[in-house]
């Protein structure tokens, strides 16, 4: 009878209205949670009842029925802010994240480093990341992000590099160690560190032995040389720079190089004085250490030596990178936070708790480098927003809210409509 299935019409849209409110009051809720993605209800109508068969034509629909709801993964505004662990993804992808239930996916970047130096989220579930290897290189090792041991030991000295000019125009000079000062044509002095991290002052003195021919003497003071007496020079290293007519650094040698310090170092140790690449080792002499008419002098030197050293602070990239900065001045990278993406979004399963795990049908989870292979970009000391509008929200409500209402009419009328059927047999 037409007037019963109008109730059940009826009661499938206060069904739908109902399923509509849960969607967008869930939306409203979650307005401000961290890396929120707000739903959409989606509707289709039950089978319809035809009036000529199957050949089609006149139907008669029997109501609607609640079939999808699809999250809308659209990006959420990113806002800056002073906590070093925020991240903010920009662009598709999400953060792997280890839990108890296997690998989670969040968009909510707000971590943080527990007791144990591990990088967590606010459940405690660890963050995955790319490790670095001793060097500080990142690798391609995905594991937990950690900080490790907050010092670090001291890092000899094993190469120093040198960019400077010496003089053509210098005359000819014979060094003497005991007179270095009167019988070289340059000096200079370059810090360095022995094997366990003791900084020691090593004088380099150059002499012009010949035309395009330079001598280096690399020196330290006797206080500092096993076996050295108090105010003389012990000689460490020696070399010689050759450069061709115009001036251009042609080869270098070194015919002595073994330092010895004393008070616990390590006998030997051998220090590479490297002047640039010369034109024996494929160089252009541009960016080497040169000889021309003007005044000896220093542009730069570098040495890649470093005493022990304990953290002070930590900071995170724009790349995800994790840099450690100690206080010796020594920089590290700790690991890279890894950014996992899916072919479909859609088809993701919330876990609650900002949580996302991978179905059959979001497919496996590919995960790798941030800006990388279609991965976002991670955005250091920002957090992500909810990408619910309220304002839509807002509009979604009272449409709901018509809807049912508009449906609670057709009930009342079905129901007015058979209770003059009943007064007809009264």
């Amino acid at each position: 009878m037409g007037i019963l299935s109008s109730f059940n019409i009826g009661v499938s849209g206060l069904h739908a209205a109902g399923s509509a409110m849960s969607v967008t009051g869930d939306n409203i809720a979650n307005a401000g949670t961290f890396g929120f993605k707000g739903s959409r209800a989606e509707f289709q109508d039950l089978l319809s009842k035809s009036l000529k068969g199957i050949d089609g034509g006149d139907q008669i629909g029997s109501g609607t029925k609640l079939a999808h709801v699809t999250p809308k993964f659209t990006q959420g505004n990113i806002n800056r802010t002073e906590n070093i662990t925020d991240l903010a993804l920009n662009g598709n992808g999400f953060f792997a994240l280890e839990t108890p239930k296997g690998r989670g996916f969040t968009r909510d970047g707000s971590f943080h480093f527990d007791k144990d130096g591990q990088l967590i989220n606010g459940d405690g579930h660890p963050v995955l990341g790319f490790k670095a290897n001793e060097e500080g290189k990142i690798t391609e090792k995905l594991g937990r992000i950690k900080l490790g041991n907050t010092t670090i030991p001291a890092q000899p000295t094993k190469n120093v590099n040198v960019s400077m000019n010496l003089d053509s125009r210098a005359d000819i000079q014979q060094f003497d160690i005991n007179n270095p000062e009167d019988t070289s044509n340059f000096n200079t002095s370059i810090a360095v560190y022995d094997n366990v991290g003791t900084q020691r002052l090593v004088t380099m003195y150059f002499n012009k032995v010949a035309d395009g021919q330079w001598q280096y003497h690399a020196t330290i003071p006797g206080e500092d040389a096993q076996g050295g007496q108090p105010g003389t020079l012990v000689e460490m290293a020696t070399g010689t720079l050759q450069f061709d007519p115009k001036g251009k650094l042609q080869s270098e040698t070194s015919t002595l190089n073994a330092f010895n310090f004393n008070k616990g170092a390590q006998a030997g140790q051998e220090i590479k004085f490297d002047f640039g690449k010369s034109l024996t080792e494929g160089g252009e002499g541009d960016d080497a250490t040169t000889q021309f008419g003007s005044d000896s002098s220093i542009a730069r030197h570098t040495q890649d030596g470093a005493s022990a050293a304990t953290l002070s602070s930590l900071s995170f990239n724009d790349d995800g990178v994790l840099t450690a900065a100690y206080d010796n001045g020594v920089m590290r990278d700790i690991a890279q936070v890894s950014v996992a993406k899916f072919e479909n979004n859609e088809g993701l399963f919330k876990m609650g708790k900002n949580l996302f795990k991978e179905t059959r049908k979001s497919g496996q989870a590919a995960v790798g480098k941030p800006g990388a292979d279609g991965r976002g970009d991670i955005m250091a000391k920002s957090i992500e927003l909810s990408n619910v509008d309220i304002a839509d929200e807002f509009i979604n409500l009272m449409n709901a809210q018509r809807n049912f209402q508009a449906n609670t009419k057709t009930i009342t009328t079905a129901d007015q409509m058979l209770q003059e059927v009943l007064n007809i047999k009264r």
